[in-house]
C-alpha cells in the first residue's frame, strides 16, 4: 500500500486554514487525516450570529479584495453564497487598496454633524501618510520604530505649512479627526495602538483588487460548504491538545504524539498546527515539548495580536443620512492625536471610533455595527450587557445632540477572553520584519536537523507573509502545508503516491 495512504496526519484547529489543509490532503489521496477541535463547532473565527432575527458576523466580516486570486472568494461564488453585485467585473476590478469608498457621516462630541467638508483635509493627509508608512518596508532604516509616532510628527510638519491659513478651532478639529483615524486604523490592525506596530514592516500587508463584499447569509456559509465535502467522522469536536511531542523517539515509526486534555494520545507522522497567534503567545511553553526553537519563540513574540471587537446596535429609526455607510465619531477634545484613552475604566467608550451601517437596509433594518480595538476593547468585554448597552445609549445621545435616542437592541462580540483564540488577528509588531513571518511559517524540526522532517507545520493568518490578519490569508496557508506534504511524498515515492491517486 502507498505511503502516502497509511500516512497520519493530524491537523489542530477546525478554522478555516484547518479546513483548507483537510480539503487539500483528502482529494490528494490521505486517508488518514484528522481534524482536532477544541471547541464544539467548525469555523473558528469566522462565526455568524443573531440579532433578533437578523444575520451579524461576530467574526469574520468581509472578503476583502473579492477577485479571481482571492480563493475565498472563488470559493463562495462557487458555492453561490454572494450578491449578484459581488460577482460583477466591475466590483472585482475596484482598486480600494484596503480603503473602501464608503458615504461617511462625521459627527462631533459637542452634539451634531459636522460638516465634512472641514473634515476631508485632515482625512486625505491621514490617508497619504498611511500609504507612505508602508513605502518604508524592503528600505534600509525608517524615520520612527512604529506608524503612530511617524504619523503624529509628519501630521505636526506638515499642518504648519498646509493649515496655516485656518482658525485655531478649525485646525484643531482636523487634529481631532487624526485621533479618529488612529482608532480606526487599530481596528483594521487588531493592535490597541498604532505605536504598537512597526513602521518598517507595515507595508509587508499587501491588498487585493475588488470592493469589499459580505456573505448575505452569514460568512458560516462557506465553511458548511466546506464541512460538508469531508468524509464524515473527521472531526473530533470538545477535544483540546494539551502538548505535541515531536522528535518523538518512543513512538516508534511515529516521530509525533499529540497528546489530548482527556489523556488521549494519538500517534502522528505530521502535525499542522492551525491554533491563533494569541493562544500560540500564551500556551506555546506547555503546547509543544520540546520548545519551540529560539528563533520561532522571538517572531511568536514579536508580531502583533491585538483585539478588535464589535457591538452591534439596532434602532427603530436611523438618526444618519439614507446613504451614509459609515459613521465617524470625532471628539473634539482630542487634539493631541491620540488611539488610546488616559482611564481606560472610566473612558473605554472613547476608543469606538464609529459605526459600519449595516446594508440594505430592506434586510438589515437599522442597524449599526460599533467597532473598538484595544485594552479598551478587552476591558468592554468584562461588562454587563447593560452596561455596554448604557455607555452606547449615552455616546450616541451626546454625538446626535438628541437625548431620546435608545437602541432597541445591542449585542458584541468578546474575542480577548475567548480562551482559544485570545483575541483577534496579526498585526506586525515594533521590531518586527519579513524573517518573523517566514520563521512562523517554518516547519519544526529545523532545516539541518538530522531528524526525520515536516513532523511540526504551521498554518493559519498568522503565518501568511503578506495576508496575515484575513481569512483568504488563512485558506492559503492550509493549503501551502498540505501542498509541502503532497510535495515532500511525492518527491520521496513519486510512483506510490501516483498510485494512491488511482
Amino acid at each position: 500500500m502507498a505511503r502516502s495512504v497509511n500516512t497520519k496526519i493530524v491537523i489542530i484547529g477546525c478554522g478555516i486554514s484547518g479546513i483548507s489543509a483537510a480539503h487539500r490532503l483528502v482529494k490528494a489521496g490521505f486517508n488518514d487525516v484528522r481534524i482536532l477541535e477544541a471547541t464544539s463547532r467548525s469555523g473558528g473565527r469566522i462565526k455568524t450570529g443573531r440579532l433578533g432575527n437578523k444575520i451579524v458576523e461576530i467574526g469574520a466580516n468581509w472578503i476583502h479584495g473579492p477577485c479571481e486570486e482571492n480563493p475565498v472568494f472563488c470559493l463562495a461564488r462557487q458555492y453561490r453564497l454572494l450578491d449578484p453585485e459581488a460577482l460583477t467585473p466591475e466590483n472585482q476590478a475596484m482598486d480600494i487598496g484596503g480603503h473602501p469608498p464608503w458615504t461617511p457621516n462625521f459627527f462631533g462630541s459637542s452634539g451634531g454633524k459636522l460638516n465634512a467638508e472641514d473634515i476631508y483635509p485632515a482625512q486625505q493627509m491621514f490617508l497619504e501618510l498611511l500609504n507612505e508608512s508602508s513605502e518604508f518596508q524592503g528600505q534600509k532604516g525608517e524615520p520612527w520604530s512604529c506608524v503612530g509616532d511617524f504619523i503624529r510628527s509628519e501630521v505636526q510638519q506638515r499642518a504648519e505649512e498646509q493649515w496655516k491659513d485656518i482658525d485655531a478651532t478649525s485646525r484643531s478639529l482636523r487634529l481631532c479627526v487624526i485621533s479618529n483615524m488612529l482608532k480606526v486604523e487599530c481596528c483594521v490592525n487588531g493592535a490597541h495602538s498604532m505605536d504598537e506596530v512597526s513602521l518598517g514592516a507595515f507595508g509587508l500587508y499587501k491588498t487585493l483588487p475588488g470592493n469589499d463584499c459580505t456573505f448575505p447569509g452569514g460568512y458560516e456559509g462557506l465553511i458548511k460548504n466546506l464541512m460538508s465535502e469531508l468524509p464524515s467522522g473527521l472531526v473530533t469536536y470538545n477535544r483540546p491538545v494539551r502538548c505535541v511531542h515531536w522528535n518523538n523517539t518512543e513512538e516508534r515509526g511515529n516521530p509525533v504524539m499529540v497528546e489530548c486534555d482527556d489523556g488521549e494520545r494519538i500517534a502522528a507522522d505530521h502535525v499542522i498546527c492551525t491554533v491563533p497567534l494569541g493562544y500560540l503567545r500564551k500556551h506555546h511553553s506547555t503546547l509543544f515539548h520540546p520548545p519551540l526553537p529560539l528563533h520561532k519563540l522571538c517572531s511568536v513574540q514579536r508580531l502583533g495580536f491585538g483585539t478588535n471587537n464589535k457591538i452591534f446596535v439596532e434602532f427603530d429609526a436611523p438618526w444618519w443620512d439614507a446613504d451614509c455607510e459609515i459613521i465617524y465619531l470625532v471628539w473634539e477634545d482630542e487634539d493631541a492625536m491620540v488611539d488610546e484613552v488616559p482611564d481606560v475604566q472610566r473612558s473605554w467608550i472613547k476608543k469606538l471610533f464609529g459605526f459600519t451601517v449595516l446594508k440594505p437596509t430592506e434586510r438589515y433594518g437599522h442597524v449599526l455595527c460599533g467597532w473598538i480595538a484595544g485594552h479598551e476593547s478587552e476591558y468592554m468585554e468584562t461588562l454587563s450587557e447593560q452596561e455596554v448597552t448604557q455607555a452606547v445609549t449615552q455616546l450616541v445621545r451626546r454625538f446626535t445632540g438628541n437625548p431620546t435616542v435608545t437602541p432597541k437592541r445591542v449585542f458584541r462580540s468578546q474575542w480577548f477572553h475567548d480562551p482559544w483564540t485570545c483575541g483577534s488577528y496579526t498585526h506586525p509588531g515594533k521590531g518586527c520584519s519579513e524573517q518573523d513571518l517566514d520563521n512562523m511559517m517554518e516547519p519544526l524540526p529545523s532545516k539541518g536537523s538530522q531528524s526525520q522532517p515536516l513532523q511540526v507545520l504551521f498554518a493559519g493568518e498568522a503565518t501568511h507573509p503578506c495576508y496575515f490578519s484575513t481569512v483568504h490569508g488563512a485558506v492559503l496557508t492550509g493549503w501551502r502545508e498540505a501542498d509541502r506534504l503532497i510535495s515532500h511524498y511525492s518527491s520521496v515515492r513519486p510512483f506510490e503516491l501516483r498510485k494512491s491517486k488511482l
